[in-house]
């Protein structure tokens, strides 16, 4: 009614705008001068005018319009999942090998969708999922893990990440295409220093080729495993996502003799009931995309061994 006043000029041209009677226009502003506590109409010969009070309040008035329709269409955007913010957990190779190619995907097709990357290890990943700290997390079966039917999680799996055997250029076995791990045997081994999920699926291909390794070094950083390696201070296996894309000298890289080459399955996870949320759908799209080509990069380079 204000702003309609401002336009008209006078209560009565006022009134037949809006289909009301002056006197419900003289009203209706009275109430929203106490409301906002100043006066909004001052007298002038026989009728009103707007006080600054009132020019100022339209001021305001104007760009509170402004910013609702900026959130009408923010949330008819989100709606279509073209803006939100995803919160989204993973460890590290994953970050290299998928989520990074992934956030490329997403700042080419839905620039306004933003996405946290925080590192983290399973199980504290779950925690902070359940927690709400998480959207969603890109992470790995696992002995004590939630299992493929678990309710509380709606899953994609994305692709199955191959232990490759690591081996320095100057080992007998490195002229091989492929090596039995039963060879490693009396190897020295590299490991992980905490028990994490690639060491349990390491550690499983070991006892099922038929032997327990000889550990002698304990590290966490891949750089770290290849630096050992490539020095001749044992073997180790390594998933393929770990390994860069400019291998270090002295590395030679092998995949698992047999038909039951050892693996980490990589899978995508979000609460239960969220699975059709516009803003994570996109994300999830992406994931996939990224796996899809990366499984078909693996494929190819099996079929050229």
């Amino acid at each position: 009614m204000l702003r309609e006043f401002q336009e008209r000029g006078t209560l009565a041209a006022t009134a037949t705008a809006l289909h009301l009677t002056p006197s419900a226009i003289s009203q209706q502003i009275a109430a929203l001068s106490r409301e906002v506590g100043v006066p909004l109409l001052a007298p002038v010969g026989r009728g009103v005018r707007l006080t600054p009070q009132a020019d100022l309040l339209l001021f305001h008035g104007a760009a509170m319009d402004a910013q609702m329709e900026r959130a009408r269409t923010d949330l008819a955007a989100f709606t279509e999942g073209t803006v939100g913010h995803v919160t989204l957990g993973t460890f590290s190779t994953a970050i290299i090998g998928l989520v990074a190619p992934m956030l490329g995907r997403l700042r080419r097709d839905r620039p306004l969708l933003r996405l946290s990357i925080q590192e983290t290890e399973p199980p504290e990943c779950f925690t902070r999922l359940d927690s709400g700290a998480l959207d969603l997390v890109v992470t790995v079966d696992y002995q004590s893990g939630p299992h493929r039917n678990d309710p509380r999680y709606h899953r994609l799996n994305l692709l199955r990440d191959p232990l490759l055997v690591a081996v320095a250029e100057s080992h007998a076995l490195a002229a091989r295409q492929a090596i039995d791990l039963l060879a490693l045997a009396d190897q020295p081994w590299i490991v992980g220093a905490i028990r994490d999920p690639c060491q349990e699926v390491s550690l499983t291909a070991c006892t099922a080729a038929g032997f327990s390794p000889d550990i002698q070094h304990r590290v966490n950083d891949w750089d770290s495993v290849f630096a050992l390696v490539s020095a001749g201070c044992g073997v180790a296996l390594v998933p393929r996502l770990a390994v860069p894309a400019i291998r270090p000298s002295g590395l030679v890289l092998r995949p698992v003799a047999g038909p039951q080459r050892p693996g980490r399955n990589i899978y995508a996870a979000i609460r239960a009931g969220a699975e059709n949320s516009p803003h994570l759908l996109p994300v999830l799209a992406a994931l996939s995309a990224v796996a899809r080509e990366r499984s078909a990069e693996d494929r190819g380079a099996r079929m050229q061994h």
